[in-house]
């Protein structure tokens, strides 16, 4: 039932079809206060599937590279950020790489954040704009890192990590008028200082950080919370994300075809 206007609604329903109240959890208001728990994990089934995902291509890299520790030419084979083979034509690299772990601490350290960061971008946002953000800010995040640092290999989540952190602050600066925002620009504030302040630590790939953040923070700019269902904006990024998730499927084909031709030539 709206809180507003007492109509009955779906569990689904992120705006109400009658009075057109923005509904749903507001995690971030209630624990914008509470720095300690707002690292606590609270996934849900899209956050579960994103973390099977990367556990699952972990879980590969370390079969090929026979051992917890992942091993530069095995992140190369299964695509890595590596300039040379990007400048060959390898563009899809950007978004795979985001798909990829250095090891143990790595992956543990990403999942954490994703498990939060996943859950609460789409009780906000959706589905749909959540995996635009997550593609999206993978490819910006590394194409930044690739333009920064050409003769660094990189990989990790936490490119899009740093972008999830964006579109909640564009949340932020774009609602002003929503005594919400107050609570959300605090709460991801606190997680932008932290995160760049980790950032700083030897052999973190920090452009692609601030790459993931900008292009996260775009889309939240652009996309705004949902609208009423199956409206015009509504369908548009639906599209969107069907063209990201291809987009994906794309780039991992591509991957699979170069893994082969490279094993190939060793």
């Amino acid at each position: 039932m709206c809180p507003n206007c007492r109509a009955f609604i779906t569990m689904a329903d992120r705006v109400c079809p009658y009075c057109g109240v923005q509904l749903g959890p507001r995690a971030v208001d209630v624990r914008a206060s509470q720095l300690a728990a707002s690292f606590i994990p609270h996934a849900n089934l899209t956050a579960i599937i994103i973390l099977a995902i990367n556990v699952a291509f972990y879980l590969l890299e370390v079969a090929l590279s026979k051992s917890t520790s992942i091993s530069g030419q095995v992140a190369v084979l299964l695509g890595a950020k590596y300039a040379p083979l990007i400048h060959a034509g390898q563009h899809w690299r950007l978004l795979t790489a985001g798909f990829l772990h250095g090891g143990f601490i790595h992956i543990f350290m990403n999942s954490w954040s994703l498990f939060i960061l996943v859950t609460e971008v789409e009780q906000f946002y959706g589905t749909s704009r959540l995996i635009v953000a997550y593609i999206f800010s993978t490819v910006t995040g590394f194409y930044l890192s690739y333009l920064w640092s050409p003769g660094a290999l990189s990989l990790g989540a936490s490119a899009a990590c740093f972008g999830l952190i964006g579109i909640m602050l564009a949340m932020g600066m774009r609602n002003r008028a929503d005594p919400l925002t107050h609570a959300v620009r605090a709460h991801y504030g606190q997680w932008l200082i932290i995160g760049i302040v980790l950032s700083l630590v030897p052999g973190i790939d920090i452009a692609a950080h601030i790459g993931g953040f900008i292009g996260g923070f775009v889309v939240g700019f652009l996309a705004g919370l949902p609208g009423l269902p199956n409206t015009p904006k509504e369908t548009l990024w639906r599209v969107l994300a069907g063209v990201a998730l291809a987009v994906t499927v794309y780039a991992f084909l591509q991957d699979a075809r170069s893994y082969h031709a490279l094993v190939r030539s060793i």
